[in-house]
């Protein structure tokens, strides 16, 4: 069993676009996925509570043959790697990283703890421009062209990193 994935980055706290690097060069590491490619690195300002550091944002592309609770389960230690205490963290407060499954495969999954496609995929610029550079022509399950969705979220102050 294997699957194109799409997983999203995020971090605000430390030095974010050094640990985003660092967090893609571990999923790179993981014999589980493979071609891993990312986006570029994006800064975005920060979504749910504003009172906090802008985030940098990215997103992965890989073939994984985990199953997709497997592959969450893996991210989450990643994560945890990286010093994100998920039990300790606000919801949509700062992070030092911040690892989501977007898209697996074609799937549509509802389990607890985890919903694939991403519930706020299609409503996150942060992460539907990031994606939509490495897949122009990716289908979100059940909501249709990301490029749609797109065109239906504001992309305000949406800058990619040089």
């Amino acid at each position: 069993m294997s699957a194109h994935v799409f997983i999203g980055l995020g971090a605000n706290l430390g030095d974010a676009p050094v640990t985003l690097r660092a967090a893609v060069d571990v999923l790179a590491a993981q014999p589980e996925l493979s071609g891993v490619r990312c986006s570029s690195l994006y800064r975005t300002p920060a979504w749910g509570r504003e009172d906090q550091p802008d985030f940098i944002n990215a997103v992965v592309a890989c073939t994984a043959t985990l199953a997709p609770a497997a592959l969450l389960e893996r991210l989450l230690d990643i994560e945890r790697r990286f010093g994100r205490e998920r039990a300790t963290d606000d919801r949509w407060g700062p992070r030092t990283l911040d690892l989501d499954l977007l898209l697996y495969g074609d799937a549509c999954i509802a389990v607890p703890g985890l919903t694939v496609p991403h519930p706020y995929l299609h409503a996150r610029a942060f992460v539907l421009v990031p994606l939509l550079e490495l897949a122009p022509d990716v289908v979100i399950p059940g909501i249709g062209p990301a490029t749609s969705a797109l065109a239906h979220v504001d992309r305000g102050g949406i800058e990619a990193l040089r």
